[in-house]
C-alpha cells in the first residue's frame, strides 16, 4: 500500500511549518482536507478507476480487442482434424465423463467438465477415446471444434481482461491496448487456446482473480469513504470467485492464493497502523470480510466442482484403483453386501493390500519362468475368482474320536466356531488351484534383493503341504478398528501382517509390475524387514457355513462427501508428486523467461505445430522484470539514506503498483524450482501474464506518468510508442504463427527465424516451397487430415518421416491400473473349456511310466517330486476328438517345475498331474 510517510515524521512537520495566521475560509477548508488525507489510509496519488465508470471510448476499443483476439484464435481452429498432444487426456476425461466412468487425473475437475459440456451440447456421446496422437476426428464425427471452442473463448476473453486490469491500476488507454494485444500476438498462448487443453481456462481464471483484485485495492485505496461500499463489496467477492475458479482448474491457482494472500496482509497491515480512523470493531469487521471473501468462498466454490465431479463419475473406471476400498463402495457395481464379520478357520476369503490401491491377493495357473518356477502370486486390481483362497489351521480339526478330519469342508460341522486370534498359525489354500501360500529362500523373479523371498502357490489337491506352507497372524493393532477387531481377524476391521515362519519374512507388495508373462500384475514377495504398509493387508470377502444369516455383518463405512473428498485431494498429490520422470519435451524453470526451448505438440504431412512464445513479448516482459528489480534495489539504499524519494507520489506509485505485477511474476514462478516433477513451458504463461502487465506498466509510467522527463507533456509519445511496439509484436508473431496454426511453411523461412538451436522444432519437417503443398494428396491448409492415425500409444514416441515425436506429457495424467482380464492360463482361440479331467501318472527320472505296483515299490526309497501340465483335447460338435497341431495347441506347455527346497537322495520319481 503506497501510504504517506509524512505522518511518520511528525516532528519534522512541526518544524517545516509556519506560524499560524489567519486564512481565507477556503484555504482553511484545504488545509483540512490535505490533513485528513494525512492521517487515514487513504494512498496518495490514487484515482478511482472503476472500470464500469470508464468513457465510452474505452469500451469502443476494448471491443475492438476483442474480436481483434476472437479473429486470431478462431482462425483455422478446426485444424489440426486430428489428435493433438495432451487431447490425449482431456479429450479422454471428456468422454470418461459423459459415460460416467470413474478416473484420476492430477488437476482439479473445472475446465475438464466444461470442456466435456460444450462437447456434450455438440453431440458428443463420449464413444470416441482420444487414446493416440494423430487420430482421425473426422470419421467418426467427434465435435472437436466445439471442444476446442471452450478454450478458444478462454483465450478471447484474456486480452479483454488484460485491457481492463491495466485500466483498473491506472494506465492509459494505449497503454491498456498494448497489454492486450501483447496478450493476442503471443503465440504460446495463441497455441494452447486452440487445443483441448487446461492451460487456456487457468489463464482466464488467473487473469479474472488479477483483474477483480486490482479493482478491489483501487477501491480500498482510496479510502475509509469507499470501505464497504457496494463497488468494494463487489470486487472482494468477485476476487473470492476468481480465486475459486483458477484452483478448481489447476493446482497453480495456490500461486493466485499466495498472491493475494500476500497483498491483502499488507492493506491489513496499513489498517491496523491508522489507530485513529480504524477502531479494533472496525478492523475486525476488515479482518472477516477478507476471510469470508477469500478463504470461505474459493474453498466452497473449490468443493461444489468435486461435488458435480463424484455425481458425474458414478461407474467404475480405469481410475478407480487409485483410491481405497471404502471410495470404490461408493461406485456402482463396487457395492458389496454385507459380509460376516468373524473370520474362521475354514472361511473363503479375498484378502486386499493396504498400501498400494488395495489389490487382491491372487493366484493363477502360470508358472513362475525363474526362480522356483511354481505357481505365480500377484496383486490383482480386480475381482475374480482367482482372488479366493481358504485359510485353514496348520493342522486338521479333530473329530469326536481324536481323529483328524479331513479334506477343506472339515471346518464346517466343529462344534465351537475355529476363530482366528492374534498370533495363530494357519495355511491360504488357492480353492481354484488347490496349492497353498508358499514362501522359500530363493528370489523373486524381478526385485532379486536378498531381503527379498519368491511367494508362490505350491502343492496339488489332497497334498498335505508342507513346514513352508505356514504363515502366523499378526494384528497391527494401532490400523485395526478398536475392540474385538484387535484381538482376532475380523472382515474389513482387521488389519494384518503374515509372517512366514519358517523364514520370518512377512508377505509384501509393492509398486513393482511383472513382465508380460504375468499379464504385468504387481509382485508379491516375502520380505524381511519390509515397510509396514507394504506388509498390511485385510479380509475383504469371507464366507463360512457356519455364520448364516443371523451372523454379524460388516461392509465399508460410506466414506461420505468429504471423506471422497479429502482422499482424492491426498492421491493427487501423492500422483503428482511422483510425476518425476523425464519427459522428451521439458524444461527447467531457468529456462522459460529467456525462451529457451519449447514443446514439440504435432507434426504430420509436412506441418508442425510447436509451442514456443513470441520472442519479443517474452523478452521485453523478461526485461520489465529485471528493471523493476534494479529500481528497488537501488530504491532501498537510497532510502536508506535518507534521500526523501518516497516523499513523490509517483515514485511510491511506481513502486507499488509495479512490485505488485512483479511479486504476482515471482509467485507464480520461483516455486517450479522447488518442484522435482516435470515441469513443461506452459508452466510459465501465469507467471509471463504478471510480467507482460508489469512491461505495459513500466511504459505507462515512462511515457505518461513520470514528471521531468519530457514525455508525460506529449501523449501523442505514449500513443506512438505503443503502436510502434504492438506493430513490431504482430511482426514477429506471424513470423512464427505457421508453428502455432499447424499451416504450410517453407524450410527457408522456418530456419530464417530458428535463432537457436535449442528452439528444437524440425524444418526438414517443411516442403521447400508453397507450391508444393498443392501437389499433395490432401490439402494439409484446408484439411491435413490423415487417412488413419498412426500414432502409436505411449509411451512409445509416435516418429513419422522426416518429422519429431509427439508424447503427451507425463505430468497431465497418471498411470492407470491395470485392466479386469482373463485371469489364468490362455484359451486356444475360438474355443471354451467344456470340462476338466485330472489323472496321475508316475514315471522315472527318463520319462518311463510306472505301474501302481512299481510305485508301492519305491516308495520310502525316492523322492517324489510334483509336475504339472496341461493337455488341450479339442472335441467337434459331433463329439469327435479334433487332432492336434505339430508342436501341440496353443498355450499347451507344462507349467509345474519339481519343487526346488529338497533334493532327493535315491534318485526321484515325477508325479505328473495332466488337466
Amino acid at each position: 500500500m503506497a501510504r504517506s510517510l509524512a505522518v511518520k515524521a511528525p516532528s519534522q512537520a512541526r518544524r517545516a511549518s509556519p506560524s499560524p495566521s489567519p486564512q481565507p475560509h477556503g484555504s482553511g477548508a484545504k488545509s483540512k482536507k490535505a490533513a485528513k488525507r494525512k492521517v487515514d489510509y487513504t494512498s496518495e496519488g490514487v484515482e478511482d478507476n472503476d472500470v464500469f465508470l470508464l468513457p465510452v471510448s474505452d469500451y469502443q476499443v476494448m471491443i475492438l480487442v476483442t474480436i481483434a483476439a476472437a479473429a486470431v484464435r478462431l482462425f483455422r481452429i478446426y485444424q489440426p482434424t486430428s489428435v493433438v498432444f495432451d487431447e490425449v487426456h482431456f479429450g479422454g476425461f471428456a468422454s470418461k465423463y459423459i459415460k460416467g466412468r470413474f478416473f484420476m487425473d492430477v488437476h482439479p475437475p473445472l475446465a475438464k467438465l466444461m470442456i466435456t459440456l460444450f462437447g456434450w451440447l455438440a453431440g458428443f456421446n463420449g464413444d470416441f477415446d482420444f487414446k493416440e496422437i494423430g487420430k482421425d476426428y473426422l470419421e467418426p464425427g467427434v465435435p472437436y471444434v466445439a471442444m476446442r471452442l471452450f478454450p478458444a473463448i478462454c483465450g478471447i476473453l484474456l486480452a479483454p481482461t488484460m485491457f481492463l486490469t491495466l485500466k483498473a491500476a491506472g494506465c492509459r488507454t494505449s497503454s491498456a491496448a498494448l497489454g492486450a494485444g501483447l496478450i493476442i500476438f503471443e503465440n504460446g498462448l495463441l497455441t494452447q487456446a486452440r487445443l483441448i487443453l487446461l492451460d487456456s481456462p487457468l489463464m482466464i481464471g488467473t487473469a479474472f482473480t488479477a483483474l477483480a483484485f486490482t479493482s478491489f485495492s483501487n477501491q480500498q485505496e482510496l479510502g475509509p469513504s469507499k470501505a464497504f461500499q457496494p463497488s468494494w463489496w463487489f470486487w472482494l467477492l468477485m476476487t473470492g470467485l476468481g480465486l475459486g475458479i483458477t484452483l478448481s482448474i489447476k493446482w497453480v491457482g495456490l500461486f493466485t492464493i499466495a498472491w493475494v494472500g500476500c497483498l491483502t496482509l499488507v492493506q491489513l497491515w496499513v489498517l491496523l497502523g491508522d489507530y485513529q480512523n480504524v477502531s479494533v470493531r472496525l478492523f475486525a469487521k476488515h479482518f472477516m470480510a477478507r476471510t469470508f471473501s477469500l478463504i470461505v468462498i474459493p474453498m466452497a466454490f473449490y468443493m461444489a466442482m468435486f461435488g458435480i465431479h463424484f455425481l458425474c463419475l458414478v461407474n467404475p473406471g480405469e481410475g478407480d484403483g487409485f483410491m481405497s476400498s471404502e471410495f470404490q463402495s461408493t461406485l456402482n457395481s463396487k457395492a458389496m453386501q454385507d459380509v460376516p464379520a468373524d473370520v474362521l478357520m475354514g472361511s473363503r476369503v479375498t484378502i486386499r493390500h493396504v498400501n498400494t490401491q488395495g489389490g487382491y491377493l491372487h493366484s493363477h495357473p502360470l508358472m513362475y519362468p525363474t526362480g522356483s518356477k511354481q505357481q505365480q502370486i500377484t496383486l490383482y486390481p480386480h475381482k475374480d475368482d482367482n482372488n479366493m483362497w481358504l485359510l485353514e489351521n496348520q493342522t486338521q480339526p479333530l473329530d469326536i474320536h481324536g481323529q483328524p478330519i479331513n479334506g477343506t469342508n472339515a471346518w464346517y460341522n466343529l462344534p465351537e466356531l475355529p476363530y482366528i486370534n492374534d498370533g495363530a498359525i494357519l495355511r491360504l489354500y488357492h480353492l481354484n488351484t488347490f496349492r497353498r501360500l508358499h514362501s522359500h529362500d530363493v528370489r523373486p523373479p524381478v526385485t532379486e534383493a536378498d531381503w527379498q523371498n519368491e511367494v508362490s502357490a505350491y502343492g496339488y489337491e489332497g497334498f498335505d503341504g508342507d513346514a513352508n506352507d505356514f504363515f502366523r497372524v499378526e494384528i497391527v493393532k494401532k490400523q485395526s478398528k478398536s475392540g474385538i477387531a484387535r484381538e482376532r481377524l475380523r472382515t474389513i476391521d482387521t488389519k494384518f501382517r503374515l509372517v512366514h515362519v519358517m523364514t520370518g519374512c512377512v508377505l509384501f507388495s509393492h509398486k513393482v509390475k511383472l513382465p508380460d508373462w504375468a499379464s504385468e500384475q504387481q509382485e508379491v514377495t516375502c520380505a524381511r524387514g519390509g515397510t509396514l504398509p507394504n506388509s498390511v493387508w485385510y479380509v475383504e470377502q469371507n464366507e463360512h457355513p457356519s455364520l448364516g444369516e443371523t451372523a454379524e455383518k460388516v461392509n465399508y463405512a460410506n466414506p461420505g462427501f468429504f471423506g471422497k473428498f479429502w482422499e482424492l485431494q491426498k492421491v493427487m498429490w501423492k500422483t503428482n508428486a511422483g510425476l518425476v520422470e523425464s519427459h522428451a519435451w521439458d524444461s527447467r524453470p531457468e529456462a522459460w523467461p529467456i525462451l529457451r526451448r519449447g514443446i514439440n505438440f504435432w507434426g504430420k504431412n509436412h506441418t508442425q505445430i510447436y509451442l514456443i512464445g513470441n520472442p519479443l513479448v517474452w523478452w521485453s516482459a523478461s526485461a520489465a522484470v529485471v528493471i523493476y528489480a534494479i529500481f528497488k534495489g537501488i530504491a532501498v539504499l537510497r532510502w536508506q539514506r535518507s534521500c526523501g524519494d518516497y516523499a513523490s507520489p509517483t515514485f511510491k506509485r511506481f513502486d507499488y503498483e509495479i512490485g505488485t505485477s512483479v511479486l504476482g511474476w515471482a509467485l507464480h514462478y520461483f516455486p517450479f524450482y522447488l518442484m522435482q516433477r516435470q515441469l513443461f513451458l506452459h508452466h510459465y504463461f501465469p507467471a509471463l501474464y504478471f510480467a507482460i502487465m508489469a512491461f505495459c506498466q513500466v511504459f505507462d509510467f515512462v511515457t505518461a506518468r513520470v514528471p521531468g522527463i519530457g514525455l508525460k507533456e506529449h501523449p501523442i509519445i505514449n500513443r506512438a510508442g505503443a503502436t510502434i511496439f504492438l506493430a513490431l509484436s504482430v511482426a514477429v508473431f506471424w513470423l512464427f504463427a505457421p508453428l502455432a496454426y499447424g499451416n504450410p511453411w517453407t524450410k527457408a523461412e522456418c530456419n530464417r527465424v530458428k535463432l537457436f538451436s535449442t528452439w528444437d522444432w524440425d524444418c526438414n519437417t517443411f516442403l521447400d516451397s508453397y507450391d508444393a503443398y498443392s501437389s499433395l494428396p490432401i490439402s494439409v491448409a484446408a484439411v491435413p487430415t490423415p487417412e488413419q492415425s498412426q500414432a502409436p500409444h505411449i509411451p512409445p514416441v509416435q516418429e513419422e518421416a522426416g518429422q519429431q515425436a509427439q508424447v503427451p506429457l507425463g505430468g497431465a495424467q497418471p498411470e492407470e491400473p491395470e485392466q479386469p482380464g482373463i485371469s489364468g492360463a490362455p484359451l486356444p482361440a475360438g474355443h471354451q473349456v467344456l470340462s476338466r479331467e485330472e489323472r496321475i501318472e508316475y514315471r522315472d527320472q527318463h520319462g518311463n511310466l510306472l505301474n501302481e505296483e512299481q510305485v508301492e515299490a519305491l516308495k520310502g526309497k525316492v523322492e517324489f517330486k510334483t509336475r504339472y501340465e496341461t493337455r488341450t483335447r479339442l472335441v467337434d460338435a459331433d463329439g469327435n476328438e479334433i487332432p492336434p497341431p505339430e508342436g501341440g495347441w496353443p498355450g499347451e506347455e507344462v507349467v509345474a517345475p519339481p519343487h526346488p527346497d529338497v533334493q532327493g537322495a535315491h534318485g526321484h520319481v515325477s508325479v505328473r498331474y495332466s488337466s
